[in-house]
């Protein structure tokens, strides 16, 4: 299950004592470079009040390289308008600025203001004409979410303009490999995605090694291929924050699990509502667990949406919530008994590593990108494996389960990779590629 394919460097979670080893230099040995992040996927979200993983990542991008390496740092995007451009630079600071804001005090801004803001970002972010390269400097594109990559000509006109190398992360090949979870025409889409950067990118981060492994395939019978490097998305300890959960009753009275995703095919939602009716039936009411299901409805989910909505077994069990800030959240995780993470896919897992950084335990897929985000530490079943999904449950909700008190012990040895460790090996990544043109330019 750990082959590596040929050409893919993995860094993951053994490899952050090296990735940290290396960021006293960073700045150091990057004279002459210039990084252009890309902005696209926010600024086309200015009036989204809730983010998505890509959305995180993005920001998580933006304000780890700030800290690294801001005297290298440039802002670009495409605008929502079609129009590419560079960033003001204290516009993009505080354009993310107010972007975590937003996120913060979801559900909290009116309409009104929500799209007055979104225009005056829109205003101060117009695209600024790119500056002449000085002498010696060497442009990296990089790019953190999959935004217009489907358009391979405006991205190939972008790099054209810049003169720049294009280094980008990929978070998934799922919609390929796995077409019957993706959208209506989801795996052509992506197909464009991935053929734009393997046509155009010198550097590929993968969020995990079973990312790269799919993505190495991808590219196997290319005559071009962009270097890959793996690197495990970042996890830090969230911030301190008031306690802005729903009330309710069995939060106090009952022991409860969460599922945190988007309500769609491949998070196998379905699963978890049959095993809850099943335990209702079998167990009586007052023995079955509460599931919180946190997540907006995402896309051909009848099946899910029918039980929600109309399985009476179910009513008084199961609390379905869209649309919760990050502080209510974080306090519905903090007291779970578990997070529940049954996928048939994933690229990496970020609630995984999530609830483990905060100390919830984490009962997931046997999914080898799920093993890679939990670091060991969960426990692992087979997404359609029924009856071990209920007997797990059930050992939770026990105070003294031996099961849960096990993960808990594994905790202890937990070492989460942070956003410095990912950036760490995109820095790393761009010197290789700095070094490699420089090498052939002084033949």
């Amino acid at each position: 299950m750990s082959t590596v394919m040929p050409r893919v460097a993995l860094h993951s979670s053994d490899a952050a004592q090296s990735s940290q080893e290396n960021l006293p230099r960073t700045a150091n040995d990057l004279t002459g470079v210039e990084i252009i992040l890309d902005l696209s996927r926010l600024l086309s979200r200015s009036l989204h009040v809730m983010p998505t993983g890509v959305d995180r990542v993005e920001m998580a991008y933006a304000r780890t390289l700030i800290a690294l390496v801001p005297d290298n740092l440039v802002f670009a995007a495409v605008n929502p308008l079609g129009f590419y451009g560079r960033l003001d630079r204290a516009a993009a600071l505080r354009f993310l600025n107010d972007t975590e804001a937003r996120w913060v005090n979801s559900g909290k801004v009116g309409w009104l203001k929500l799209h007055a803001r979104a225009l005056a970002d829109l205003f101060r972010l117009l695209p600024l004409p790119i500056p002449r390269s000085r002498c010696g400097t060497r442009r990296f594109y990089v790019q953190a979410s999959p935004h217009h990559l489907h358009h391979h000509r405006k991205v190939a006109s972008k790099l054209r303009r810049e003169g720049a190398r294009f280094l980008c992360l990929v978070h998934d090949l799922i919609p390929i490999e796995f077409p019957e979870y993706a959208r209506p025409n989801g795996a052509a889409l992506h197909r464009r995605r991935m053929d734009t950067i393997a046509d155009l990118a010198d550097g590929l981060i993968a969020n995990s090694q079973s990312t790269a492994r799919s993505m190495e395939k991808f590219i196997a019978y290319r005559t071009r291929k962009p270097i890959v490097r793996a690197a495990h998305l970042g996890t830090e300890p969230p911030p301190a924050s008031d306690d802005d959960a729903p009330s309710t009753a069995w939060r106090t009275t009952t022991p409860y699990f969460v599922v945190i995703s988007t309500i769609e095919p491949r998070k196998n939602h379905i699963l978890l509502l049959n095993i809850w009716r099943r335990m209702v039936e079998e167990f009586g009411p007052a023995a079955t667990p509460h599931l919180v299901i946190v997540g907006r409805r995402g896309w051909e989910n009848e099946n899910v949406v029918d039980m929600l909505e109309r399985c009476e077994a179910l009513r008084h069990h199961v609390t379905e919530y869209s649309g919760l800030s990050d502080a209510a959240i974080l306090s519905l995780l903090k007291g779970a008994r578990a997070l529940l993470c049954p996928s048939f896919a994933e690229g990496f897992g970020m609630p995984v590593s999530e609830a483990l950084a905060i100390g919830t335990p984490v009962i997931c897929s046997d999914l080898p990108s799920l093993r890679e985000a939990g670091c060991g530490i969960p426990d692992h079943i087979d997404p359609l494996d029924g009856p071990a999904w209920i007997s797990a449950i059930r050992a939770y909700c026990d105070p003294l389960s031996v099961m849960r008190a096990q993960q808990m012990a594994r905790m202890d040895q937990l070492r989460l990779p942070t956003w410095q460790d990912h950036l760490a090996v995109v820095l790393d990544l761009i010197r290789e590629l700095d070094s490699s043109r420089t090498a052939t330019a002084g033949r």
